[in-house]
């Protein structure tokens, strides 16, 4: 009789085997190559520093800055009802659900399964004269299992973390098309006050221009004008009545934008009643910008958390080389050829249990691939995050050197217009007394329509430059003191592990905070550490 094999021991050998062909796998020193940039490093440039250093982060309704409230509430409406804005919502319950999914792999798992047959067997013509032949019988079977993936490497783990950071990300973006929207509904709104100006200007124009008509004709009565200067008087009259009716139809168009940023018909915007924006008081510069700047942008946010996701995947990546251990347990009834419920008696019963391995030993280079895919996804991740960054900074610089270059045009803006306004009455009243004639009119009062359409024009500019700084800073959609640890719905802590459960917390995207992403030359192996 041949001596028995301890158990305990030729399960450890088992398992050393194992682990000796699973180090033939190698991973070839595949590892990242791009490096993230840290943004307290970039030269922020002189328009940014000589911007004004006391000025607050943007708050979350920082549209109310400009005191009027048809524009509050229509932001509130756009933002309850734009299809696009709740596309963007729904892909965050995706990732979400997606997340889950990733998380409930780390349970054990028990599945069940039962087959109730009723057979008819054939005669013994066909079947033989076995003893079922021309019988009726049940043939029942009902089995139980449990599975539990051990997870040795990690790779469970990292996976759902993946699809937690990855649903954060999700988040992100979904704040950030709210501020999209947010903006564009403002710059929208911007669009409408100006037209309204406009048209004030254009009919004050046309009105000027019909006084000046009436004019010309009482001089032609008088005997002391031509018919030249009527037929010259008459003559800007029907560009000037086009011009109104350009305007009316553009305003009739913003309406209509505003009434679709609202998810609404076009109905709901005929009663939009005329802007009244007035800004109090200018936008500023944080003082701890650039460097807080990567927690307060949803895009940067949202490309961090795409970094954590991608460095998640190289563990699970390098988790593939080594040796796969589950734990299978299996009862069941069997029962053929017997009564109904047969297969239920302990007779009829069987089991299986123990660990079931699997390992690579040759794959034809399919690993490294894998994971040198990983490692490409994860530096055009921390690419596109460092491109966030330069692009971030770059609108902000814009916006700044917009807005100082308009309020000096506003300026200039001002004196045109008080110039050309006094150079028009001159002109006019040299017509009204014959002292000039219709072309100095003409003149002048081309002059003047020009520079009152580009002051209202930059006053518009002024506004839409306010809205567009904010969004550059962030329009105050994530607050970097809420973090994952405090309101995401699972972090590296809370995934289950070993039975343990995770907690349900709702995915806040307003409470999302950038991970600290890795260092691209550290140990795959190693956790994504985040922020407290």
């Amino acid at each position: 009789m041949r001596p028995s094999i301890p158990q305990g021991l030729a399960a450890s050998g088992v398992l050393t085997f194992s682990l000796i062909i699973a180090g033939c796998a190698s991973t070839g020193g595949i590892a990242p190559q791009a490096t993230r940039t840290d943004a307290s490093q970039l030269d922020a440039g002189s328009a940014i520093r000589a911007a004004n250093a006391d000025a607050q982060w943007p708050v979350s309704d920082w549209w109310r800055s400009y005191n009027d409230p048809q524009l509050n509430a229509w932001i509130d409406a756009s933002v309850a009802g734009n299809p696009s804005l709740a596309a963007a919502q729904a892909r965050v319950r995706e990732a979400r659900s997606m997340a889950g999914v990733a998380a409930a792999g780390l349970l054990p798992q028990i599945n069940g399964n039962m087959s109730i047959q009723r057979q008819q067997w054939a005669d013994n013509v066909f079947y033989g004269p076995g003893p079922l032949a021309g019988t009726n019988t049940w043939n029942n079977t009902a089995t139980l299992g449990l599975s539990y993936h051990l997870d040795l490497w990690g790779q469970g783990k990292n996976s759902a973390e993946r699809a937690l950071d990855l649903a954060h990300a999700s988040a992100a973006d979904a704040r950030a098309a709210q501020l999209e929207l947010e903006v564009n509904v403002t710059r929208a709104y911007i669009g409408l006050s100006m037209n309204y100006a406009l048209l004030d200007i254009a009919q004050q124009t046309l009105r000027e221009q019909q006084n000046i008509l009436a004019l010309a004709q009482r001089r032609l009565a008088g005997g002391i004008g031509t018919q030249l200067e009527v037929s010259q008087a008459q003559t800007p009259l029907p560009e000037y009545e086009r011009q109104v009716d350009a305007l009316e139809e553009a305003i009739a168009l913003g309406k209509n934008q505003l009434a679709a940023l609202a998810g609404k018909g076009p109905g709901a915007g005929e009663s939009i009643a005329r802007p009244a924006l007035s800004l109090a008081s200018p936008a500023g510069l944080p003082s701890a910008l650039p460097a807080e700047l990567i927690g307060h942008r949803p895009d940067i946010v949202a490309a961090r958390w795409v970094v954590a996701a991608q460095a998640r995947g190289i563990d699970v990546a390098k988790a593939e080389f080594y040796p796969n251990v589950n734990l299978l347990v299996s009862m069941g009834g069997y029962a053929a050829a017997g009564p109904l419920f047969q297969f239920l008696k302990s007779m009829s019963g069987s089991y299986t249990a123990g660990p079931a391995f699997s390992l690579p030993i040759f794959d034809g280079g399919r690993l490294r691939a894998q994971l040198g895919a990983q490692s490409a996804a994860y530096d055009i991740a921390v690419d596109q995050y460092n491109q966030t960054i330069v692009t971030a900074l770059k609108e902000i610089a814009d916006q700044v050197v917009r807005m100082r270059s308009l309020a000096t045009q506003d300026d200039d803006a001002h004196r045109s217009v008080a110039a050309a306004q006094r150079n028009f009455d001159l002109a006019k009243e040299g017509f009204r007394r014959g002292l000039t004639d219709y072309v100095n009119v003409l003149i002048a009062q081309t002059q003047l329509l020009r520079a009152q359409e580009g002051l209202a024009r930059i006053g518009a500019e002024r506004l839409a430059a306010h809205a567009t700084l904010v969004a550059a800073l962030g329009g105050g959609a994530i607050d970097p003191a809420q973090g994952p640890e405090a309101l995401g719905p699972a972090d590296a802590d809370q995934l289950p592990a070993h039975g343990k459960k995770t907690r349900d917390v709702p995915l806040a995207p307003a409470a999302l905070l950038a991970p600290r992403l890795p260092d691209a030359d550290a140990p795959a192996s190693r956790p994504v550490q985040r922020d407290e």
